[in-house]
């Protein structure tokens, strides 16, 4: 009698993680869990199983989900970074998909748990955010759920700037100057600000910690995402497929890794220069590589001329309504890549001064990386930043070239 598909999807998994742990891959304990559409792009909006409510959230779920509806991209999985490790897969892939899927995420889960970077990470957030969610409903309860939606906007608009520093050491409490500067301007904000209740720091502190949860998973997108492709590459091609099975797993594969137009597809960044590694350095040097270096460090310590010129690599600008292609020289190429990934690819901001003028104002520092920060969000962070603090705040920057620095006092920017 032929096995039905979960028992032949049970087998595949057993044979998948034996041929995973015969290759060398040490990853956590795996749980999978088969979900419909929209338990999936809730997962993939909120980031967690269990993460607290905000309207952000919902905006993202209900694009996704669209997007889903009408054919336009299909998320086939979510892996949580926990141990054990949570694998969610959508119930209506085919048996060759979830076949790939779970090789990858077995890479995933291989990376979680052996790179440098995620040293020090908080496996058990997926029970802590479920913590967090119940204390920030008993705020709504408390104080309204307007005035606390009100203050998860602000406390939100700063929480990508975090010093992971401390996660990874395993040091206690405290803040790393460096120059003179804190770039952990959320936590230095929970702290220090003297206008914030006790209810309010304490969000400010449940943001911190799930960013710097998150934060490894941003600085590790093109090593992680290429490790997990490679894996599922080698993997699945030692299984034993049938025709159909081998031109179907090549249409998929192919969606996933192939280039991007206009944008780097970190998947196929990430999976070419790991072959191109291994061709020169073997399987070996990508066990080491995946367990000490960060994009940032990856690009600028194995991106080669050879490389580049194989998958056209190149820096270009718009122009009008058309882009042109500005230089090829690998160097360019590999600035424009790491100004893209240093600090996770958001703004380099930190805590200059705290009492400016002897007033109790804040200074905040943009680290130029040769980008300039967008009006925009300067408009839409710096009222946020002055209802954290509660008093007059300012942001020093570089604006064509020329340091400038912006204030608000609360009732304009200038």
């Amino acid at each position: 009698m032929t096995p039905s598909e979960p028992e032949q999807l049970e087998q595949s998994v057993e044979r998948l993680t034996g041929l995973a742990l015969e290759h060398g891959l040490d990853f956590f304990p795996m749980r999978y869990q088969m979900c419909p559409p929209e338990v999936l792009y809730s997962i993939g909006a909120y980031g967690m199983p269990t993460r607290f409510s905000h309207w952000s959230f919902g905006k993202a779920y209900h694009r996704m989900k669209s997007e889903y509806d009408h054919g336009l991209s299909k998320i086939y999985e979510l892996v949580i970074n926990s141990d054990p490790c949570y694998a969610f897969l959508l119930d209506s892939n085919t048996l060759l998909q979830n076949k790939l899927i779970v090789a990858h995420v077995l890479g995933h889960s291989d990376f979680f748990k052996n790179n440098a970077m995620f040293a020090g990470t908080d496996r058990k957030m997926v029970d802590r955010m479920a913590i967090f969610a119940d204390r920030m409903d008993r705020f709504g309860q408390e104080y309204g759920i307007d005035e606390v939606e009100k203050f998860l906007d602000a406390g939100m608009a700063i929480q990508e700037h975090v010093d992971p520093f401390f996660a990874r050491s395993g040091r206690p409490g405290g803040f790393r100057e460096m120059d003179g500067e804190v770039k952990d301007v959320i936590g230095y904000i929970a702290a220090q600000s003297r206008y914030l209740e006790e209810w309010q720091r304490e969000i400010l502190h449940m943001l911190r910690a799930e960013m710097l949860y998150f934060w490894p998973q941003m600085e590790t997108k093109i090593m992680n995402e290429g490790w997990a492709s490679y894996w599922h590459l080698k993997l699945v091609r030692e299984l034993e497929l049938s025709d159909s099975e081998i031109i179907e797993f090549s249409a998929m594969n192919s969606g996933v890794i192939q280039p991007s137009p206009g944008r780097i597809n970190p998947y196929y960044l990430g999976l070419m220069m790991l072959r191109h590694i291994e061709k020169k350095e073997g399987l070996e040097a990508l066990f080491e590589i995946r367990e000490t270096e960060s994009d940032v460090s990856f690009i600028r310590n194995y991106l080669t001329r050879e490389l580049a010129e194989e998958m056209d690599l190149f820096v270009y600008k718009k122009d009008g309504q058309q882009y042109k292609v500005t230089d090829k020289s690998l160097e360019e190429i590999k600035d424009n890549l790491i100004r893209s990934r240093t600090n996770g690819g958001f703004p380099y901001l930190t805590v200059k001064d705290d009492d400016l003028h002897g007033r109790g104002e804040l200074l905040l520092y943009n680290r130029y990386e040769g980008l300039e920060l967008d009006r925009k969000y300067i408009e839409r962070t710096l009222p946020m930043v002055h209802q954290l603090w509660g008093r007059t705040v300012h942001l020093r920057t570089v604006v064509e070239g020329k340091e400038k620095t912006y204030m608000y006092d609360g009732k304009q920017l200038a």
